[in-house]
């Protein structure tokens, strides 16, 4: 296992992050000690978690128990880190749908300081190690989130800051207000980034590269599509997991290259994707929602591949195979053409 620093804290974190937003599912409650042991026996010190995963009805799916018999994921999380606690690195998040009450979600200081003590009660710790405001709150001004997240890191309940799900600007709009109001920073930004999904490096990227933030990937492996093109014949694949819809034939198309690439490098897939995302830049640690603990050693064995400079461009050119945009000057962003818009 490789690590890095994370961000400005001084922290080595491993460079494959355990993901729990499926805990409760896959692994089951009972599964996910042996998936937590298997991780901290490969040398993994680094988990992601969040308030809301694990029993909400969004991650239901045949043959997992209703959401209503689920615990969350972070009690499951908290009961398979006893006794190891200090060896890990544990990052949670707030700003979901906690409860039936108006203010039961965002990033007000209400809400904050509830929602880190119910994390605290439910991990069994005293502390947190990496606090995220899990996405943006147009409700809240971004000062009053930085001040109660700074309190907290005070009184000792939590020890560093991300932001998750956040755009380039509102990122650098934090740096700004911490540096002027002297409050604890933002040292990581969460973001989806995959081979097939490079948004993150239009304007995240190169701002995390700039102002030393890390930048920690969810679904690096693209829902599993990365991983292994047998996942096209599971029953729940991709967002499917989520209650989404399944893959698109480009990014199938984008997952077949990847697959031919890797076989003609004696490589497996979720290898190489999981090497070349580790190269970008300011990428720290990748998260990882390994459903079993095969899956978990499997993803694993990539943080120790080094890729040459030449596979790498294969890949990244690969990935900037898109269809030609079309764009005039006063539309909204550019898009594929003939893409329509979500709503429509």
């Amino acid at each position: 296992m490789q690590y890095r620093i994370l961000g400005t804290t001084g922290v080595r974190v491993s460079t494959i992050c355990l993901g729990t937003a499926t805990f409760g599912v896959a692994p089951t409650a009972q599964d996910a000690d042996r998936v937590v042991g298997a991780a901290s026996d490969l040398g993994i010190n680094f988990v992601d978690t969040a308030d809301v995963y694990g029993h909400m009805p969004v991650f239901d799916r045949p043959g997992a128990p209703a959401a209503a018999d689920r615990e969350p994921a972070e009690t499951i999380l908290g009961r398979a880190l006893r006794g190891r606690r200090d060896d890990w690195v544990v990052a949670t998040k707030s700003n979901g749908i906690v409860g039936h009450g108006v203010n039961d979600r965002g990033l007000s200081r209400r809400h904050i300081i509830r929602q880190v003590e119910e994390s605290l009660r439910r991990l069994g710790t005293d502390y947190i190690d990496l606090y995220y405001a899990h996405d943006p709150d147009p409700d809240t001004p971004l000062e009053q989130t930085l001040a109660a997240y700074d309190d907290l890191i005070r009184q000792g309940k939590i020890r560093s800051v991300g932001l998750s799900n956040h755009p380039a600007w509102q990122v650098v709009q934090a740096l700004w207000i911490a540096d002027d109001r002297r409050l604890n920073a933002p040292v990581a930004a969460q973001v989806k980034y995959s081979l097939v999904d490079r948004t993150a490096e239009q304007e995240l990227g190169p701002a995390c590269d700039r102002f030393g933030i890390s930048i920690v990937p969810y679904a690096p492996l693209h829902g599993g599509l990365l991983a292994d093109l047998a996942v096209l014949d599971r029953p729940v694949s991709g967002d499917q997991r989520f209650q989404g819809a399944g893959f698109p034939e480009a990014e199938v198309a984008l997952a077949r290259e990847v697959d031919r690439l890797s076989r003609e490098w004696g490589l497996e897939p979720f290898q190489t994707s999981l090497a070349w995302l580790l190269s970008r830049p300011a990428v720290t640690s990748a998260i990882v929602g390994a459903e079993s603990v095969d899956e978990l050693r499997a993803n694993a064995s990539a943080a120790d591949i080094r890729l040459e400079p030449e596979q790498l461009d294969a890949l990244t050119d690969l990935a900037l195979q898109r269809p030609p945009f079309e764009h005039r000057a006063g539309d909204g962003p550019a898009r594929p053409a003939g893409e329509a818009d979500a709503g429509a």
